[in-house]
């Protein structure tokens, strides 16, 4: 009994072999005839005779994958989107269409025409009866990278590279789209692999120095990026990233450097050199640089109106520009800063003589306790200078008042570039404490002159 069905088992699969054979040697054999056709008539002739069948009976399978073999050729996708798009529609009542290869036709099709919706529907059908087709998975990966669906195309591409692993194009699309992702660990080998081979390939050597810049390989980005600087593509976001690197660093010198050798790229996007324009201002008056700082924002205004903050540097370094004693005040080092605030005092004090005991440097402020000796009288003073041009509140006043009796001054000042609270100015009524805000402070340091 179970010999008898063993040799049933044995003579069925000896069956389905049999079958399988027969149908790829009628595949065979019927690419060879198409073949010999084309080689025999030439295409316009096969086309034209298949063109006849379709005028009688749209629908002759025959006639369409005849004619879909010759356009995917060709590559003439528009006619290989309609021929495969036609199969597909009557693939329910014709049998003997070939679902997946007539559904990746039409995914290609529709990824070269710029229909990528389409695309992604269409290869989505043929994936599902070909999950490992290479060109499926390669083309799938293309149209979801192009949608922005990064961790979708790094699946397809993924398969496609086990299928293929030697395929340089597979490691530049799989390093695309992991760098897309920002998996940017991941992305370098990939990347790296694409630059061996091809090292001239400018986009991946750039996307390359933004994921080491993203893991801590600052140092080998930069040379990248400074590499790169002269390049008529790729110039302009390297100068910019060149540049960022050495603001954090505050190496301003060769950030300016970085600016200006985009801005002299023969063409540079609009976006991209407000950008650049923008840090170069920032930089130059970082290097107390107002005057050329101020000629970019300017730029940058007449090319934008109203981008970021510009309106507002403009009116601020404006007026610096105009007074060197206020440079000084908010822009230059702690000695030049502290010089110009025993200066204010004398001026503050005018016919007095003044006398330094001590000099207190925060990071918020500077404070500065002398002896005033006038004709009328003598009294011990401090003064307490702050840079920022912000609002400052009453706490800070109080923790003043508290700082003028343990020292065991008479009187003391207060002066910022910015404003006090109307609770700080409560808080003085009837404490010797004055106040003095940005634009007294003004009046005081045009008096000034540093060089007597």
């Amino acid at each position: 009994m179970i010999f008898s069905i063993l040799i049933a088992v044995i003579a069925a699969l000896l069956l389905v072999v049999i079958i399988i054979t027969l149908k790829n040697f009628n595949k065979s054999e019927e690419g060879q005839e198409v073949f010999q056709k084309i080689q025999k008539k030439g295409k316009s002739a096969i086309l034209k005779e298949a063109e006849k069948k379709l005028a009688h009976d749209p629908h002759n399978v025959s006639a369409l994958l005849l004619i879909g073999d010759i356009y995917f050729s060709e590559k003439d996708w528009e006619k290989v989107w309609n021929v495969y798009k036609t199969l597909y529609d009557i693939s329910s009542a014709h049998l003997d269409v070939d679902i997946a290869k007539c559904t990746l036709r039409m995914g290609m099709a529709a990824y070269n025409l710029d229909k990528n919706e389409d695309a992604i529907s269409s290869l989505m059908l043929s994936l599902k009866k070909a999950p490992d087709d290479f060109d499926c998975n390669m083309y799938l990966g293309r149209a979801l990278l192009k949608a922005g669906t990064y961790d979708k195309a790094v699946f397809c591409f993924k398969k496609a590279k086990i299928m293929q692993p030697e395929n340089n194009e597979v490691n530049e699309l799989l390093g695309k789209a992991l760098f897309k992702s920002q998996k940017f660990r991941d992305s370098l080998p990939f990347l790296k692999r694409v630059l061996d081979e091809n090292p001239s390939n400018k986009e991946i050597l750039f996307d390359m120095a933004v994921a080491m810049t993203e893991c801590g390989m600052g140092d080998k980005a930069l040379k990248v990026f400074m590499h790169l600087r002269p390049d008529p593509e790729f110039g302009a976001q390297s100068c910019l990233e060149a540049g960022k690197m050495h603001e954090r660093v505050k190496d301003y010198t060769n950030a300016v450097k970085d600016y200006e050798i985009a801005l002299r790229l023969p063409t540079i996007q609009t976006q991209i050199m407000l950008q650049i324009k923008y840090r170069l201002a920032n930089t130059c008056i970082a290097m107390n640089d107002i005057s050329k700082g101020l000629t970019y924002l300017r730029q940058i205004q007449a090319t934008k109106a109203q981008y970021k903050d510009v309106d507002t540097l403009i009116s601020r370094y404006s007026e610096l520009n105009q007074n060197k004693n206020l440079q000084t005040y908010l822009l230059s080092g702690t000695s030049d800063f502290v010089a110009l605030c025993r200066k204010l005092i004398s001026a503050y004090y005018k016919d007095s003589f003044v006398k330094v005991e001590d000099v207190q440097v925060a990071s918020e402020s500077v404070e500065i306790i002398c002896e005033i000796e006038n004709p009328k009288w003598e009294a011990k003073q401090i003064f307490r200078f702050y840079r920022t041009q912000n609002v400052i509140g009453d706490i800070n006043i109080r923790e003043f008042h508290g700082k003028l009796r343990d020292a065991k001054c008479d009187n003391g000042v207060c002066i910022t570039m910015g404003s006090f609270s109307e609770s700080a100015h409560k808080f003085i009524d009837g404490r010797p404490i004055d106040l003095i805000e940005k634009e007294d402070l003004v009046k005081i340091l045009k008096r000034i002159n540093m060089f007597n």
